[in-house]
């Protein structure tokens, strides 16, 4: 779905559990209340394989400032330092090309990580300073749009769990003049596209169950694995990396299994009925 601003993630879940008048709603990663855009929702039971969806490439848009900081790294928090914005089209560029590949990123202090079981919101809203671990992201493109000093336009193609707002307050760092992210909003993830996307209000037709891990290799299993299968039954390995798809002789999405060693064990078991419902699915932030 597209989410719009001013909205939380979970927000956007209670309405479509609103609309479609049922609890089993969950969504695949979390968008910031001001960034609008793609938002994937698992209903019934593909809220079972979101977790499949993390991993998946995210796009964005977005416009950051140069010469002004905030608390939050982003336009909702309070500013804390101004600085002339001298740039040029050329170090902006660079800037942005440094921060291309696999990097650790630190996770902002207003953001909804945990550490030692708060979340880092909470801790900064009560004047605490806490630190989170650095993590591994990897941004596949960081591209600049448009440059109209103060303001940038950006595109960046990144792995889950990275924070844009950190990568454009890093820009700004670069450039010795500090940064915000004034607007946001995810275009893509993997091959779901905004653009396809209805309204938290309108949903209209839900994505058949399989589109959530349609990425993900797959096997076919012949009658009996799939009989065993249905199950929970252990398997015989299938050389694959990584989760991958179990599918029986009539095309259906069994479950979602991973090797093990000298066996293949299910990650996630799907009910096998005969009136099995359409569903629609989901850092980014």
């Amino acid at each position: 779905m597209d989410k719009p601003a001013g909205i939380t993630s979970h927000d956007a879940v209670d309405r479509i559990r609103r609309v479609l008048s049922t609890r089993k709603v969950g969504h695949a990663g979390t968008l910031d209340p001001s960034a609008t855009g793609l938002l994937l929702v698992g209903v019934g039971r593909a809220t079972r394989l979101l977790r499949f969806l993390g991993e998946l490439l995210k796009m964005y848009e977005g416009t950051g400032v140069l010469g002004v900081e905030t608390t939050t790294l982003d336009a909702t928090g309070q500013v804390v330092r101004e600085r002339p914005a001298e740039a040029s089209e050329d170090s902006l560029r660079g800037a942005m090309r440094s921060l291309v590949g696999e990097i650790e990123q630190r996770p902002p202090a207003y953001s909804a990580v945990k550490v030692g079981g708060e979340r880092l919101y909470a801790a900064a809203r009560a004047g605490r300073y806490v630190e989170a671990p650095p993590r591994r992201v990897v941004v596949s493109a960081f591209d600049l749009l448009r440059f109209e000093p103060p303001r940038f336009g950006f595109r960046v193609t990144c792995s889950g769990g990275t924070y844009v707002r950190t990568l454009v307050a890093d820009v700004g760092t670069r450039l010795g003049c500090g940064a915000h992210l004034a607007e946001l909003r995810r275009t893509a993830i993997g091959r779901f596209s905004v653009e396809d996307a209805a309204s938290p209000d309108r949903p209209g037709a839900l994505l058949p169950l399989e589109a959530a891990v349609s990425h993900l290799a797959a096997v076919s299993l012949d009658a009996e694995e799939a009989r065993v299968a249905a199950h929970g039954s252990v398997l015989g390995p299938a050389g694959i990396s990584g989760p991958y798809r179990a599918i029986g002789p009539d095309g259906r999405l069994i479950g979602i299994y991973r090797d093990q060693g000298p066996k293949a064990v299910p990650e996630v078991v799907l009910e096998t009925t005969s009136n099995d419902e359409g569903h629609r699915m989901d850092d980014g932030r």
